[in-house]
């Protein structure tokens, strides 16, 4: 029997967004399992390389079997990379991504970022900041820097698996257009908004994330049986 008869509910591997690290992660992981994979600006402090790099080191970390990648906010630029590249990918759940081409100028940036932090709970500022803390200011321009340009959405155009588009309705960093038009371009993609949710859904929305990722395993389990 192959691992894959063996194991046919794929492995759910988070990768947590600019600066963050498995504790964004946490509730989520309560609710719905997975593993959390930590890369340079995401978690872990080291040299930020191209995004082509940062691709080899996620996909180096992936088990033989197929997988489901979770990403948040910047994150989304690597695993949507993984997924136009390699075929244990089975889907994908992207939440908030955050490269809109309209925000590579640093006044637009700040100025959706201010927009959004307004919006989020407050209770999350020590979290935030420690995980910022622990990842470092350094790495994380070098990973905004390295990832930005990317046109993610051409990548996606490239995959073909179920790819799940999430946002908040308060979300300006991840603003409906972008989201949608990032849907759009994958073939097999859908755009899911959560009301009233601003940026940082793994934490704030756990039960929804937790929902929507079971519904994205269903989905590619039913699809491998058939």
């Amino acid at each position: 029997m192959s691992s894959l008869e063996a194991n046919p509910v794929p492995d759910v591997v988070c990768v947590p967004g600019l600066g963050l690290d498995e504790r964004s992660w946490a509730r989520v992981r309560r609710r719905a399992g997975g593993v959390v994979l930590r890369l340079p600006g995401m978690g872990a402090r080291g040299p930020v390389g191209p995004l082509a790099e940062l691709t080899d080191q996620l996909l180096a970390a992936l088990g033989p079997g197929r997988c489901v990648l979770v990403a948040h906010s910047q994150s989304c630029q690597v695993v949507a990379a993984a997924a136009a590249r390699d075929a244990r990918v089975a889907g994908l759940l992207l939440l908030g991504p955050t490269t809109d081409p309209r925000m590579r100028r640093l006044p637009v940036l700040a100025g959706r970022w201010l927009r959004t932090a307004v919006r989020e709970q407050w209770w999350q500022v020590p979290v935030i900041v420690a995980q910022w803390l622990r990842t470092g200011p350094r790495d994380m321009t070098a990973l905004w820097r390295r990832t930005a340009p990317d046109p993610i959405d051409q990548r996606l155009r490239r995959v073909d698996v179920p790819v799940l588009v999430v946002r908040g309705t308060r979300d300006a960093l991840c603003p409906a257009g972008w989201a949608g038009h990032l849907a759009r371009s994958a073939p097999r993609g859908r755009l899911v908004e959560l009301p009233g949710a601003a940026h940082m859904t793994p934490q704030t929305r756990p039960d929804d994330v937790a929902g929507l990722l079971a519904g994205l395993l269903a989905e590619v389990v039913e699809e491998q049986a058939g």
